[in-house]
């Protein structure tokens, strides 16, 4: 092979032979991909297409001797390294420039053990992949609601979803890993061993090393689940989501109603005149008893019928309805074609205990304003069995979120870059009055410095852990934690 120059930690580079790059290659099961090789563009390709990276050298692992050897190799030449698993994340850090990628993507595996209600997760495992594994068992853990999602990004940054209500987080879920740290040694990582380690690898990110196996916790789910859709047109939006919020105080565990204000797709329950006019979607959940989810759901198909009994005010009928029983993992898909990878997207997010008029109110006129049709503002409940953990317990701290509000922008023009992004920054500083301060660690973008908002009371305590675990920062591609001793 040719001779390589990739960058390091400090800015500098370093070269690789040809006979170095040969010897790694021999020692893996997994692929060496050079810039000059045909798959490499196709490699280094992720989610988010604002994000162009090349890195100096791609290897795609198969296994977890493959990340020792790339780590190692890292840890030698101090190599600026980055972690990729399915590549969905929003801030792009699965590609570095010039460095090292390690590609986690082969490592797909899905385990069940039906009997201990357990699966084991490979780190390049999608959402898709592990919910069809589990659901041959009728069994799920609460994950995301992109099936093209990875599980491994998902989790480290805490994870929540449809069934985050009534189980928790993601990482509330999770029992033990598999890690190989920056010293380049292979480490388990439960409540029992290195439990520091796995205080910080839940909610944590990459900060700490490279998870190369995921143990769940599994839930009797489905395999059907009540799931779909309301969608009303949005003349009235503020009071229905005024409604909605009084629904939702009342709402079941086992239910999880989440709000899109967003131009209507051209779903095929819904007339085609309301095509491409902005709507109010109510997305519900509920992963319980069917009779009763039939019953739970009842005050979100009568909310436009509510309105009219105020005096003086009509009753607002749906556009459109598609409630039914489904395939669990048919629901987890239902988003994956408003979520394909290719486009341009930036993110905001806010987490709120409560939805005041005022956010409300911004939310409505900033819907009305999208700056492309494939924008949209979500507003994601969960609360429930979210608040019933220690904000202490584990990295991740935002017990108190009973809802978290992320805005959406997507587009495929780089030519509307900075009219989307500056859409998205308005409404963010419109709301942030509203808001707790604190954000969900996987919904930041490269451009913002809030990593210290995303752990809050848990960031000094994870500053200590990181200069135990990775003193010189080789994982430094992700929401970074700084490493610092504590007196």
């Amino acid at each position: 092979m040719t001779e390589l120059s990739l960058r390091t930690i400090d800015g500098g580079r370093v070269s690789l032979d040809g006979e170095a790059v040969g010897g790694l290659a021999a020692q893996l099961r997994g692929t060496v991909i050079p810039p000059e090789s045909p798959s490499y563009d196709e490699a280094r390709r992720i989610w988010n297409a604002m994000i162009d990276r090349r890195p100096g050298l791609i290897v795609r692992c198969h296994g977890a001797a493959d990340v020792l050897h790339c780590v190692r190799l890292a840890r030698r030449h101090r190599l600026l390294t980055a972690i990729r698993g399915a590549g969905h994340n929003i801030a792009g850090n699965a590609v570095c420039d010039g460095g090292l990628m390690i590609d986690l993507s082969p490592m797909a595996s899905v385990r069940v053990d039906p009997d201990r209600r357990a699966g084991w997760v490979g780190p390049g495992a999608t959402l898709g992949d592990f919910d069809r594994e589990a659901q041959a068992f009728g069994l799920a853990t609460p994950l995301g609601i992109n099936s093209t999602t990875g599980v491994a990004g998902l989790t480290l940054g805490g994870g929540f979803g449809w069934l985050s209500r009534k189980h928790g987080l993601t990482v509330d879920n999770l029992t033990a890993a598999d890690v190989v740290t920056a010293d380049g040694k292979f480490t388990r990582a439960s409540a029992t061993e290195n439990p520091d380690l796995f205080w910080g690898i839940r909610g944590g990110g990459g900060n700490f090393g490279v998870v190369t196996a995921f143990e769940f916790q599994l839930h009797p789910v489905g395999p059907e689940v009540l799931a779909g859709l309301v969608v009303y047109p949005f003349d009235r939006a503020g009071e229905l989501l005024r409604r909605y919020r009084e629904i939702a105080a009342r709402m079941p565990d086992e239910l999880a109603c989440w709000v899109v204000l967003r131009k209507a797709p051209p779903l095929p329950f819904l007339p085609a005149d309301a095509h491409g006019t902005e709507v109010v979607i109510f997305a519900l959940c509920h992963a319980g008893d069917p009779a009763a989810g039939r019953q739970a759901v009842e005050p979100i198909l009568a909310l436009g019928e509510s309105l009219g009994q105020s005096p003086g005010q009509p009753q607002v009928q749906p556009l459109g309805t598609h409630l039914e029983m489904m395939p669990y993992v048919a629901w987890q898909a239902a988003f994956d074609p408003l979520l394909t990878p290719g486009a341009r997207n930036y993110w905001k997010s806010h987490n709120f205990t409560a939805l005041e008029d005022g956010l409300l109110d911004l939310s409505v006129q900033y819907a009305r304003q999208l700056p492309t049709p494939q924008c949209e503002i979500f507003i994601a409940q969960v609360g429930g069995a979210t608040r019933r953990v220690s904000p202490d317990a584990m990295a991740y701290p935002h017990r108190d979120a009973e809802y978290v509000m992320n805005v959406h922008t997507r587009w495929d023009d780089p030519a509307d870059d900075r009219r989307c992004v500056d859409w998205a920054r308005d409404f963010f500083t419109a709301t942030t009055p509203y808001a707790t301060g604190g954000v969900y660690v996987n919904f930041i973008t490269e451009d913002e410095e809030r990593v210290a908002a995303a752990y809050g009371p848990n960031y000094r305590r994870m500053t200590a852990l990181k200069q135990r675990f990775d003193p010189e920062n080789l994982f430094r591609m992700n929401q970074n934690v700084p490493a610092q001793a504590v007196a």
